[in-house]
């Protein structure tokens, strides 16, 4: 797919290290090297088109003030063959170029031309990437931190795919370790209270006290009464665990599907002890010289991992830690499964274990740079001004599911999405319900619904989209219609920025400042009712809209009411 933002910065690029080389030739400036040259959108309209500062990153070798550079590379700027109409010196230093509006009106032409494909590129070249997101601890229900990493994510997911990577989406059952026994012991626990009494046994007080406990229970009792009552511990735990967990995975599934995300890899951790993956990890780094025993147990070097203190890697009961499980998890993603590039989602508490694991991939011999982690802060949610921790519905704390049935799948999507990952999110319940202007999603939903209403009603007096190619798009060249064309024009770029930067809060805002573009439009230009060229013109310009705001908003896994 084609990418005009991306062609234009490339042809603009050329065009100065054109002009470098000429005026290098010409003697009006030293011999250099410029290997690249930065070509932004600036943020002032009366700034240009596009700008570029190398000027001054070439003051230091050029010996010659910024300015002064600036001017000589417009000096000997070819503007043939070319969008560029000007370049004008600007501040300390900076080039402004103002581009012929012939490029908007080629935009169109694409956007008409790519329909639901437009936005698309192939920066990826088919590269495999995995992302492993959410992951939630399978003994309880989702909560606020998945339903953040969770939209996060599968954005991500969607933004590389969009680039032209190939994705797969993963989650991560953890179903090994102390979680695992704590579960089958708060199961066995409740168990017997329910049976023999409240008093039979205390629960324990690291346990998990949830309903979802006892609910399983109460079940399983009118399944089996109490058959398993006086059977050994150990054999009892493994029964309800093994009757527990996959009605909570099951949940779980079927949560984030409602929530709109689709994993295609459940992968269980029990698969690497059974497997062998995980003792084989543990003696790689023994063969590598990264551990130490001490105390019965195996540690990894604190210098391997850049720590002044050894991690444990092995108990001395035998049982090795989550640590280990997890070197040897992402060795079977890149080694065993063959992943080019790895991103993992992970909370902001989790920060102080990127290094780790990074340096414990260097220790077996993988890049670290293969290796990605994304960290998320937490959320915070406002209901009537207050920080709310109560879900209306059960009067406990707020789960996603609780939150996707208050708010709606759309409003929460697109709200996890609004602010950088590494942002403390505000979450105001009473602005995602909301049905005005000041709602972001509703605002988008809004521009998209009015575009289709719109044509649906030209429709029904017989006037339709016409065909681009017979089309004089040279008659859109008020102001409000050039801004609107511009904006379209950028959205393969931020599809690029996105995956680069692996933010897609950049399409949320992108997605805001369309509709925003669109409404000022609508306010200043009329469609029904204009000379029939001129008519035509703006309704494949507003037809062209609504491609761009629906592309973004499938990307976002958000959908696009025809009708509001």
């Amino acid at each position: 797919m084609k990418n005009i933002t991306e062609e234009l910065r490339q042809q603009i690029k050329n065009a100065v290290l054109g002009s470098v080389k000429k005026a290098i030739e010409a003697g009006e400036l030293p011999e250099l090297e410029v290997n690249d040259v930065a070509i932004e959108i600036p943020r002032e309209k009366g700034h240009g088109d596009f700008s570029t500062n190398i000027a001054m990153q070439l003051t230091k070798t050029a010996k010659k003030a910024p300015r002064l550079i600036a001017e000589t590379i417009i000096k000997n700027i070819d503007f043939s063959s070319t969008y560029i109409v000007e370049a004008a010196c600007a501040g300390p230093g900076f080039i402004n170029f103002t581009l012929d509006s012939k490029y908007l009106y080629d935009a169109i032409r694409i956007i008409k031309e790519e329909k639901e494909q437009y936005g698309r590129i192939n920066i990826g070249n088919g590269k495999r990437v995995m992302v492993e997101f959410v992951s939630a601890n399978p003994t309880g229900p989702l909560h606020m931190g998945n339903a953040r990493g969770g939209a996060l994510g599968d954005c991500i997911a969607s933004v590389l795919d969009a680039a032209g990577y190939d994705v797969t989406r993963e989650f991560l059952i953890n179903d090994a370790g102390n979680q695992i026994e704590k579960f089958g012991t708060s199961l066995e626990a409740r168990y017997i209270q329910l049976i023999k009494g409240a008093d039979a046994v205390e629960f324990p007080e690291d346990g998990y006290h949830g309903e979802d406990i006892t609910e399983h229970m109460k079940d399983f009792i009118a399944a089996h009464g109490d058959k398993y009552i006086d059977i050994p511990s150990e054999e009892r735990k493994k029964v309800f665990v093994d009757f527990a967990l996959p009605r909570n995975i099951q949940r779980i599934r079927e949560g984030l599907e409602s929530y709109g995300i689709h994993f295609d890899v459940w992968f269980s951790e029990q698969t690497l002890h059974k497997g062998g993956e995980v003792a084989e990890t543990i003696e790689l780094l023994k063969k590598n010289n990264c551990t130490v025993e001490n105390d019965g147990a195996l540690w990894l070097k604190g210098s391997v991992i850049g720590s002044e203190k050894d991690e444990v890697l092995v108990r001395n009961n035998g049982i090795p830690t989550y640590f280990a499980a997890d070197i040897a998890y992402h060795r079977n993603k890149f080694e065993t499964r063959g992943f080019e590039w790895v991103i993992n989602l992970w909370g902001a508490d989790h920060h102080g274990h990127v290094a780790r694991m990074k340096a414990a991939m260097a220790a077996i011999g993988i890049n670290p740079d293969r290796l990605d982690v994304v960290l998320f802060q937490l959320v915070r949610l406002y209901r009537n001004g207050e920080i709310a921790r109560m879900s209306k519905r059960t009067g406990k704390s707020i789960s996603l599911m609780d939150l996707v049935e208050e708010v709606g799948r759309d409003g929460v999507r697109f709200f996890f999405n609004t602010k950088a990952s590494g942002s403390h999110l505000d979450f105001d319940l009473d602005l995602a319900v909301k049905q005005s202007n000041e709602n972001p999603v509703f605002y988008v939903q809004y521009a998209h619904a009015r575009i289709c209403s719109m044509l649906k009603l030209l429709e029904g007096e017989g006037i339709m989209i016409p065909d681009v190619k017979d089309v004089k798009l040279e008659l859109l060249e008020r102001q409000e219609e050039l801004d609107l064309i511009k904006k379209l024009s950028e959205y393969p770029d931020e599809v690029r920025i996105s995956a680069e930067t692996l933010e897609p809060s950049r399409l949320t805002r992108y997605v805001q400042e369309v509709a925003a573009s669109f409404h000022s439009f609508y306010n200043a230009c009329r469609v029904r009712g204009e000379e029939e060229g001129l008519m035509k013109a703006r309704l494949v310009l507003v037809d062209c809209t609504r491609i761009v705001i629906r592309n973004v908003l499938d990307l976002l896994s958000v959908s696009a009411p025809e009708r509001m």
